[in-house]
């Protein structure tokens, strides 16, 4: 099942999509709190009745998508997930012990065919193609033999990142993590059920149709388990918790010379058995 949050007449809402089309829950379900609020009130079955039971309201191409959660309570960030994105680095340093963990804001993201901006402060904005894990079920120091049990569902994120802000201060990247609609999360988020594991996903991201970036989660440092057992150690994990699992080798900082995005280029993020998220990159001045 894939469920979306739109907005359409005036209204922020979500559905599940069905073909070309989508089916509004908020509107049958009450849903005050979007898709959020129906995951945090264990709404996903009656949500497939909708589904296999009512036709579409609205065309996709007539709706405006939002982030997949548009209001997460936590966006939790993973760095230097993927074995060869850790060689990227070219330290000599071992394989890290733990995660490499970073915030993000709401704000920093925006949805399927919204405009991904690059703000005046800098030119080095960058594309990270992501898979991102939708939290489903609340839990604390969440066994990983448990932690599949914890998810609703995948979605599809660009993590985009302000280069040079990364290392304005001596230990953090929050700066360059979190400028506004930097980042995109979507189209839609697939249930876990369609998943038979997490074990060999494969993510790529293509810049004016070039691949730039191709890996599978089997290269994960971190699997998306142990993600989930480690994290909820010293946080409680909520429904509608945005956890973003790392990005491959390919960003555009890592060429040489560096490719960073500019106005008219558009980021495809392609997670198959999930979908594509497409954006365009605008100056902020352009808005």
């Amino acid at each position: 099942m894939k469920l979306a949050s739109f907005h359409i007449a005036g209204k922020n809402t979500f559905g599940v999509v069905k073909d070309d089309g989508i089916v509004d829950l908020g509107a049958r379900t009450g849903g005050a709190d979007g898709l959020r609020g129906a995951l945090r009130q264990g709404k996903l079955p009656e949500l497939k009745e909708y589904a296999d039971s009512t036709v579409a309201d609205y065309a996709l191409d007539d709706i405006r998508f939002l982030p997949t959660i548009p209001n997460p309570e936590k966006i939790i960030c993973i760095g230097v997930n993927y074995v060869n994105r850790n060689e990227e680095y070219r330290d000599d340093s071992d394989l890290p012990k733990y995660p490499s963990v970073f915030m993000r804001t709401r704000e920093s993201l925006v949805g399927h065919r919204e405009h991904i901006v690059r703000p005046p402060e800098s030119v080095q904005l960058d594309y990270e193609g992501e898979i991102a894990m939708i939290i489903g079920k609340e839990g604390r120091r969440i066994p990983e033999e448990e932690a599949a049990k914890h998810i609703a569902g995948l979605t599809v994120l660009n993590e985009g990142s302000i280069r040079d802000w990364l290392r304005h201060a001596k230990f953090n990247v929050t700066q360059g993590k979190n400028f506004e609609r930097t980042g995109a999360l979507g189209p839609w988020l697939v249930t876990a059920d369609e998943f038979e594991d997490y074990g060999d996903l494969r993510v790529r991201t293509r810049v004016n149709g070039e691949e730039r970036q191709n890996d599978t989660t089997a290269n994960l440092l971190f699997p998306f388990p142990y993600l989930i057992s480690y994290l909820s150690t010293f946080m409680r994990l909520k429904p509608g918790d945005v956890i973003a699992t790392g990005t491959p080798s390919g960003a555009g900082a890592r060429f040489d010379p560096p490719r960073y995005l500019k106005p008219g280029d558009e980021v495809e993020v392609e997670v198959p058995g999930v979908g594509t998220l497409i954006n365009e990159v605008i100056d902020e001045q352009g808005l």
